[in-house]
């Protein structure tokens, strides 16, 4: 597919440097945005993205982008809240006349869901300073989705990984682990970046479980996980005391007040949300 400009050159030619204030770090190595579209393509046993209406927030100048786009997604959905990356990206739909819609707003603010139809997909380089609460807000989506393909810092998708008894494990690692099938696809170079964060990133596939809880069992979730590990050293007997007839419903599953918040599994937080 021809896109005109190179990334490099589009960079120039926008005077497009990133903005530390929107969490803006450019990957323009074609061959990295290629591969994450291919590792994730690969791992969903896709052979492209045909019949997908695929949304992408924050594209930048457009490396993962054009990636998507050599990929033949039934419709692509940018959101950007950058009038520079916007400009390119009009100019890459003119360039291409790919099925694309371009928003401007903040991906925070935007129902994805109401963008475009099933079967849908999001891609994403996210910015770092909302990374997390894009995420779980479409975690709780999540049975919308078919798939997100999503890189983050290094240090967040070590979280949203973790397995019980890590330190690293936490409210984000139990509502991930409870919706989805998380698979790590890559870890990428700070140098691959421009310009070149002090972190190292991680590209992680999510997709949806056959059984994905309720909105408001999540919700249960999402505050007992937020007092159990607001207070992590703690036993839970301490930390979720406030939860009204705790102790039996934790007698009644058989999990020792004992615990600490990191020694609970997913499940063990569902079942304790599914009961108060």
């Amino acid at each position: 597919m021809d896109f005109g400009l190179s990334l490099r050159q589009t960079v120039e030619a926008y005077g497009l440097m990133a903005k530390k204030a929107l969490g803006q770090n450019f990957l323009l190595d074609k061959n990295i945005t290629d591969k994450i579209i291919r590792l994730s393509l690969d791992k969903q046993q896709r052979e492209d993205f045909k019949g997908v209406n695929v949304t992408e927030i924050g594209p930048g100048p457009g490396g993962l982008t054009r990636a998507v786009l050599e990929q033949n997604p039934k419709s692509l959905t940018v959101i950007e809240m950058d009038e520079r990356c916007i400009r390119i990206m009009e100019d890459l739909k003119n360039i291409t006349k790919a099925n694309m819609q371009i928003v401007s707003g903040d991906a925070l603010q935007v129902d994805i869901r109401e963008l475009s139809s099933a079967p849908r997909q999001i891609v994403s380089n996210l910015p770092y300073n909302i990374s997390v609460p894009l995420l779980v807000n479409w975690l709780k989506q999540m049975p919308m989705f078919e798939a997100m393909t999503l890189m983050f810092q290094k240090e967040v998708a070590d979280r949203i990984t973790s397995p019980i008894k890590s330190k690293d494990y936490g409210r984000v690692s139990v509502l991930a682990q409870l919706i989805c099938r998380v698979d790590k696809l890559m870890d990428i170079n700070p140098e691959c970046f421009v310009p070149a964060p002090k972190i190292w990133s991680s590209v992680l596939l999510f997709r949806p479980l056959n059984e994905v809880p309720d909105i408001k069992t999540l919700e249960k979730v999402e505050k007992i996980t937020s007092m159990a590990f607001g207070q992590r050293r703690k036993m839970i007997r301490q930390s979720l005391k406030g939860l009204k007839g705790f102790e039996e419903i934790c007698a009644g599953l058989n999990i020792p007040v004992t615990k600490r918040a990191e020694e609970l599994t997913p499940q063990e937080y569902l079942e304790i949300a599914r009961r108060i």
